[in-house]
Parts: C-alpha cells; sequence; structure tokens
C-alpha cells in the first residue's frame, strides 16, 4: 500500500501546489500560447516520471526511433490500464493532446493541466459531439500538435485480449494525412488495475512499431485501418508474451 500512499500524496501535491504554476502558465498564454504549451508539457512529463519512479514501474522503451520528430501524428496503442497515459505521455518527443473520456472534467486542476496539454473530452454515447472532438483533433494536427487516441474506447479489463478499434477514431489521419504510430503497451494492468488497491513494482514494455500512413495501403485496408493497426499491434504484443515465456 505504500507505494499508492506515495503516489496518491504527490499527485495531490503535485496539483494543489501547482495552482501557481497553473496561473503562471495561464499568463504567458495570454502572450505566447507555444511557450504556454511547451512549459506545460515540460512540467506534466517531470510530473509523470516521479509518479512512475514512486509505482517503482521501470518502462522498457523500444522501437522509440521510429518516431517522427519533426512533424505531428497519431498515437494509436491498446489500453489496459490508467498508468498507459502515464507512460506513453513522459515519452512524447513534441506537443500532443490525448483524447479522453469528458469525465475527466469533472476534476478541477487536473483537467485544467489537460486542456493547456490540448487533451480533448469525448462523450462516448454522444455520436455529434464525438465527431466534433475528431474534427477538432484534425484542426490539431493541422497545427502540428500530435494526438494520441486509444481506439478500443474504453480500457479493456481482459489480460492478453484486445477489443475492435474503432474505425472513425482513424479519421484524424485519413483527413490529415499524418503518420500513425502504432504503440504496443505490455504488462502495465500489473501496476494496479490486475490487484486493486495495491501498485506493485513492475517492469512494463513500451514498443513503438514503425509509422505509415494511410495513403499507402491498399484501398481495402484504408477502408479498415482500424483492424489493420490492430493486428500491427497485437503481432508485437504477441512477440512480447513469447518472449517473456522463454
Amino acid at each position: 500500500m505504500i507505494r499508492l500512499i506515495l503516489v496518491v500524496l504527490f499527485v495531490l501535491i503535485f496539483l494543489v501546489g501547482g495552482i501557481p504554476l497553473l496561473i503562471a502558465e495561464w499568463i504567458i498564454g495570454k502572450f505566447n500560447m507555444d511557450l504556454k504549451s511547451r512549459s506545460s508539457l515540460a512540467i506534466v512529463q517531470w510530473a509523470f516520471k516521479v509518479v512512475l519512479f514512486l509505482a517503482g514501474t521501470r518502462v522498457i522503451v523500444s522501437g522509440e526511433e521510429n518516431v517522427p520528430k519533426d512533424e505531428p501524428v497519431l498515437y494509436i496503442g491498446n489500453h489496459r490500464s490508467y498508468f498507459d497515459i502515464v507512460i506513453t505521455y513522459s515519452r512524447v518527443p513534441r506537443l500532443t493532446g490525448y483524447i479522453a473520456k469528458k469525465e475527466m472534467l469533472r476534476y478541477p486542476l487536473l483537467r485544467d493541466w489537460m486542456k493547456n496539454l490540448h487533451c480533448l473530452f469525448l462523450d462516448r454515447k454522444d455520436v455529434k459531439q464525438g465527431l466534433k472532438v475528431i474534427l477538432t483533433a484534425i484542426d490539431k494536427v493541422k497545427e502540428g500538435i500530435s494526438i494520441c487516441i486509444f481506439p478500443e474506447g474504453t480500457r479493456n479489463k481482459v489480460n492478453h485480449t484486445f477489443m475492435e478499434f474503432h474505425e472513425g477514431s482513424f479519421k484524424i489521419a485519413a483527413k490529415t494525412g499524418c503518420a500513425i504510430v502504432p504503440m504496443t503497451i505490455y504488462n502495465s494492468a500489473e501496476i494496479f488495475e490486475d490487484h486493486l488497491p495495491r501498485i506493485r513494482k513492475t517492469e512494463v514494455i513500451l514498443q513503438y512499431g514503425k509509422p505509415f500512413y494511410m495513403k499507402d495501403l491498399p484501398k481495402e485496408e484504408q477502408k479498415k485501418v482500424g483492424a489493420y493497426t490492430r493486428n500491427l499491434i497485437m503481432e508485437s504484443y504477441e512477440k512480447i508474451k513469447e518472449e517473456k515465456m522463454q
């Protein structure tokens, strides 16, 4: 339980103690929005790295050289844990907004940092609102901001399985022509969700696949790019699993 207590205490201290930082970022944004975004990114990445340290999480990263540094991309990953956001966001090389569930808006201070980082909030029950979020994400990419989405639509609660990837998530790449970067996250639920309420010292693997562009895919696969990307991540996941079982 000590790891859980340390993580919760740090998050509370960061959110409450960081109020002056939020005020400073608001002031900076009045004069330079890009500086505000980049400084918020640096602050939150530092906080996430502290969270991983306190949780005893060792992240083994491979394929990071595949991630384009000079252009916005659409990150696509499997989703088993709340820690998936902490793990992946601490690695992004440029401004990146995550598409999160609208329920995150309930949490003051946290939602303010998320807004600073260009995160978007999706109502999974409202199709029209969902379309607006995707259109906003398209605009973000056109402005040079990467987007990350977990297209299973919710956290998968069954280990070593994958839910269907919602094809609508990929309109962001279809309309902007940006690269899609597959992310395979292995063993993240072992940090917390697999044994609530304890946080355990865990080794997690984050593997970035080679980026691809929808326009380079055959037309049939362009129509089902969600299934295509899901298969890429599944294949990567199974290879990691086999290596771990040896």
